[in-house]
């Protein structure tokens, strides 16, 4: 069925796409316009005038009763027997549609095209063209048409689809617009290997092709159809359309990224300035849907579906807010419930606007919690959104504090309960793109310091929100506090009025043992800073370099034996955001002397160590001789067990065995080795 755009009309067994009534009530050789009203070209004067807004048409009355229920009704029914003027603002398609219907009526053959069913498909249903009037009447012909041609071709479900804009509510109940969106659905959700139809987008063969010509509906073998060959079409359509079109292809079980990635490129066409680096919709899919984007609207292919969008060569018209509110709640429905089937900067853009335009708060709400859910994505301009309520502050820092939230509430029920994901989200999600990986709050942490430093320079922010947003995080998120310092910082230096306690208060959202040495450096000389902090913050470096020393003691000498601390210091500053050393270009001699400094105190300490052991090693060969009186004199004020060991061995050194005297000497040569 899908490949009839590749035949020929005129094959049909319905006329060949062109209508015409068997019966001839008045004998025309077809319809004359004059400035605003219809005239039937033929001999016999007509007795009906019908008027449709502004276009009058001149016409007969049998050839219309004798297959419109709605005139029998009109003219018979009425009171008036000599009747001769109807008004019929009310119905469907307008003039143009009235026009093809009493052309048909008058047994004119009439042409049917994509542009024109759907019209002329409710002005029968409006006009009640039956079969119980006329067998083969205009209602069951125009079906026929839908059916049978329409709904088999692509391009011509989009036309009419397009068409169906200013039909409402005739053509949602004749079940046109539910019909073509099946169609659209269904060819969208086929193999592209398997496509052989013309789609917006793909560059002709010839300069000029024709709307059924075999050569140009067969794309060639060699260039493979790309999976968002689709896009650019289904984007021309109205966003209520949009929705059901989208809302069928869900149900078909098309992949959701690729379903996300339709909806971005609708906004991206719908809703001008959503992305500000105008990026492309699908980039990630390795797709050419910006280079159909880009080929649309320089209109190099005429025809086809772009006689919808005729007199538009940017793209569709401008949106009005009123539209512009109605497209982002739509889209906002329909965004697949999978994380990462749209990007967390489309989202925070589409938040931004949501804000902006006052939609619907419990929209807003589930958009936020959509950001949550992959909130480690996001980068600092996306965050950086102002704020459209009464708040004083020029970014809106309660979004982020509730985006942050639904972060955390988030990690936290992945965590806990694993099992709840499905087994096919188990395999998209595997990789460092997990809420529950522990990286995740890593990069939401740096996310969040570098956040806070961009909107600590507003005078407007609150001590208690920057506090509340600086604190949200557990401490395990972050490895190194740099980013907080530098935000503090940033705060101390656009409030310069606190007070002492505000600015205590302040620094407590920070941990001074987690500073890198460039940091403690550049803190220990910041005079914003409350004196009690400076201290701390002298104090845990202090403490690191204590514990560095007692550490390298322990170990052998060499250059290994600073390892440690070289590499532990290395992974302090890899987390050390790079923004933090802009501005500390005056400190960098003072910590090089500083360093200087301290492998100099740690080379003294291995030369008096050496020397420590050098003597000790002295000291044992002299106690093994027998010439121990010059010695015995200093260590005499050793301990009074050294002296009366001497005292004894004196007096009664003769009188005890050899073997005595040995042992006194191993026990006294032991003491003093533990001495030592």
């Amino acid at each position: 069925m899908w490949d009839s755009e590749s035949e020929s009309i005129g094959g049909r067994d319905y006329g060949n796409g062109v209508l015409t009534s068997s019966k001839h009530g008045v004998k025309t050789d077809g319809f004359e316009l004059r400035d605003q009203s219809w005239y039937v070209a033929t001999d016999i004067p007509s007795d009906l005038l019908a008027r449709i807004g502004e276009v009058n048409f001149h016409l007969h009355k049998y050839p219309l009763l004798s297959r419109s229920g709605k005139m029998n009704r009109l003219i018979y029914e009425s009171r008036d027997p000599d009747l001769n003027k109807i008004v019929l603002d009310d119905i469907p398609g307008g003039p143009e549609a009235f026009e093809l219907a009493a052309k048909f009526c008058y047994g004119i053959a009439v042409d049917l095209t994509a542009t024109n069913i759907s019209g002329l498909r409710c002005a029968a249903e409006y006009l009640e063209m039956t079969e119980d009037l006329e067998e083969g009447n205009l209602i069951f012909k125009t079906e026929a048409f839908l059916s049978y041609v329409v709904l088999s071709s692509w391009r011509d479900s989009i036309l009419v689809l397009k068409s169906c804009e200013k039909l409402s509510p005739w053509a949602e109940n004749l079940q046109i617009v539910r019909r073509c969106s099946e169609s659209i659905a269904w060819k969208a959700c086929a193999n592209p290997k398997g496509i052989r139809w013309a789609y917006t987008g793909r560059p002709p063969k010839v300069s000029s092709p024709k709307w059924n010509d075999v050569k140009d509906s067969s794309p060639s073998r060699n260039s493979p159809v790309p999976p968002d060959w689709w896009f650019e079409d289904v984007s021309l359509l109205r966003i209520d359309h949009f929705v059901r079109v989208m809302t069928a292809i869900k149900v078909k079980g098309m992949r959701f990224e690729l379903v996300g990635a339709a909806i971005m490129h609708y906004s991206f066409k719908w809703l001008p300035g959503l992305i500000k680096d105008g990026g492309g919709a699908v980039d990630e899919l390795g797709s050419n849907s910006s280079n159909n984007s880009n080929s649309s609207s320089s209109g190099s292919w005429k025809g086809g579906l772009h006689m919808v969008v005729a007199g538009t060569k940017d793209g569709p018209p401008s949106v009005q807010a009123k539209d512009k509110r109605m497209i982002i709640e739509s889209l906002i429905s329909i965004i697949p419930p999978q994380k990462d089937s749209v990007s967390c900067s489309f989202l925070l853009h589409l938040l931004s606007m949501a804000n902006m335009l006052k939609v619907a708060p419990a929209l807003v709400t589930e958009l936020e919690k959509r950001v949550g859910m992959q909130f480690e994505q996001a980068t600092l301009a996306d965050l950086l959104i102002p704020s459209y309520s009464k708040s004083e502050t020029l970014y809106d820092v309660d979004l982020v504090q509730r985006l942050l939230e639904h972060f955390l509430v988030q990690e936290q029920t992945e965590s806990s309960s694993p099992s709840r994901r499905s087994l096919s989200d188990k395999h998209m999600y595997e990789g460092p793109q997990m809420v529950s990986n522990p990286n995740a709050k890593m990069r939401v942490a740096r996310l969040v310091d570098s956040y806070l430093t961009e909107v600590a320079r507003d005078r407007s922010l609150s001590l208690t929100k920057f506090q509340v947003l600086a604190e949200a995080l557990p401490e395990s998120a972050r490895t190194c506090d740099d980013g907080l310092y530098r935000a503090v910082d940033s705060y101390l230096k656009a409030h310069p009025t606190l007070s002492e306690h505000e600015r205590k208060r302040l620094c407590r959202v920070m941990d001074c043992q987690k500073l890198s040495v460039d940091a403690c450096m550049h803190a220990a000389q910041n005079e914003r800073l409350p004196l009690r902090v400076v201290v701390q913050v002298l104090f845990s470096e202090q403490v690191k370099i204590s514990n560095a020393i007692a550490n390298s003691s322990l170990k052998q000498v060499g250059e290994t034996q600073y390892q440690p601390v070289i590499s532990n210091r290395k992974t302090l500053l890899e987390g050390t955001p790079l923004s933090f050393q802009e501005g500390w270009s005056a400190a960098k001699k003072d910590i090089n002397t500083l360093k200087f400094e301290l492998e100099s105190v740690k080379t003294k300490y291995l030369e008096l160590q050496n020397d420590m052991e050098t003597l000790q090693r002295q000291f044992d060969k002299l106690t093994n001789k027998k010439q121990t009186s010059a010695w015995a004199s200093g260590w005499k004020k050793l301990s009074k067990f050294t002296k009366m060991t001497n005292l004894e061995s004196h007096d009664i050194g003769p009188q005890l065995p050899a073997t005595t005297g040995e042992q006194t000497r191993k026990a006294t040569r032991r003491w003093r080795n533990s001495i030592s």
